[in-house]
């Protein structure tokens, strides 16, 4: 192949498609991930309804992510230098999509043959900014992934079934969401003001009176963490980004009925919960010489298995729920450390934690 052929096939790969009426762009941020990037562009490009084309920002990776998107038929794009952050990232894809629907996805995520099937419908509602669908980890192997995979269930069958009645999804998840792109480009895309950009997306669709929608039957499959190195940086991200958006959105969101109940009730879990299973359970405990109070670690293990077993029965994964129990109640304590610890960083002592870390 000639240089000039070679440098114009390259160019190709790196130019949008043209103008397209209708259809779906889906964006695929990338940073290191030459190990998954191939596994989610052909679950994408296996789908009943296949997107109009498919971009990956190849945000200067050092082990040939970008090369190995392109064998697979994608997209890429790449920053004139590395963004920081996923937000940041989709936002450099976003200005070129020229299509009616704009997909994020994780470049760790696979989804169902027919997740985008499923996920389209909910936008014949005008009011629907945004949809997202089910979470399932891929792996479930190690404590930690089996402690989100409990996790997953419970959030996934109960909370947010709840929140989407109301049309309050608590957050769009941004491994896998679908939004409308001119909507999108109007809030201007992704936000970097904190480091759960979905969820500050989310609740700003709120803030301007659009809808978002939980799709129960479109259902991904992302790479969690697997192990606690990872698994402490994910859940510190998120711990932040969380009480960031809490203080970014709270004017706003106290005039939103139902989202100021999710919200309300969120922060109670987090400093309540955090604070009775982290201290105030051992301390009682150990003063008045009263082990059984540990109990309380696991007292509410019936509300937790009956959604989550109704769920595990219809995947047929009965065995592993009941197996990936404890791991649930263990990652669940850890969490609680790690939301007392941004809570008392962002709001008392007024440090904002900025580092966005991969967190698998």
């Amino acid at each position: 192949m000639q240089a000039s052929d070679k440098a114009a096939e390259l160019q190709s790969s790196q130019t949008p498609k043209p103008e397209a009426e209708g259809g779906l762009t889906v964006i695929i941020p990338a940073y290191n991930e030459s190990r998954s990037i191939a596994d989610t562009i052909e679950s994408l490009k296996q789908q009943t309804l296949p997107p109009f084309e498919i971009v990956v920002i190849d945000d200067c990776s050092t082990d040939g992510t970008g090369d190995v998107a392109r064998s697979c038929g994608a997209t890429v794009i790449c920053p004139p230098s590395n963004t920081g952050s996923n937000a940041s990232a989709q936002n450099f894809a976003l200005t070129m999509v020229r299509t009616e629907f704009t997909m994020a996805i994780d470049a760790d995520t696979t989804l169902a043959s027919d997740a985008i099937e499923r996920l389209m419908p909910a936008f014949s509602d005008l009011s629907v900014a945004a949809a997202c669908g089910f979470v399932i980890p891929r792996y479930v192997n190690t404590l930690w992934e089996r402690g989100r995979y409990v996790e997953y269930l419970l959030a996934f069958t109960w909370y947010k079934p709840i929140q989407d009645y109301y049309r309050k999804p608590l957050i769009s998840s941004g491994c896998f969401s679908m939004y409308r792109s001119e909507i999108l480009k109007d809030h201007g895309g992704w936000s970097t003001r904190t480091l759960a950009e979905d969820m500050y997306l989310t609740w700003g669709f709120y803030e301007k009176g659009y809808n978002v929608c939980f799709i129960p039957e479109a259902v991904c499959y992302p790479i969690e963490p697997h192990n606690y190195t990872f698994m402490h940086k994910q859940l510190k991200r998120w711990s932040h980004g969380f009480v960031q958006n809490v203080k970014l959105h709270w004017r706003e969101a106290i005039h939103i009925s139902y989202l100021r109940t999710f919200i309300a009730v969120a922060m109670w879990d987090a400093v309540v919960a955090s604070i009775a299973y982290l201290v105030l359970i051992p301390l009682i405990a150990i003063i008045f010489s009263l082990p059984i109070l540990f109990i309380g670690y696991v007292i509410d293990v019936p509300v937790v298995l009956i959604p989550v077993l109704s769920m595990a029965r219809k995947r047929k994964e009965t065995l592993r729920e009941l197996a990936s129990l404890p791991s649930f109640f263990t990652l669940r304590t850890v969490n609680g450390f790690f939301i007392l610890e941004a809570i008392f960083s962002e709001l008392v002592m007024k440090k904002s934690f900025r580092v966005y870390e991969k967190g698998h």
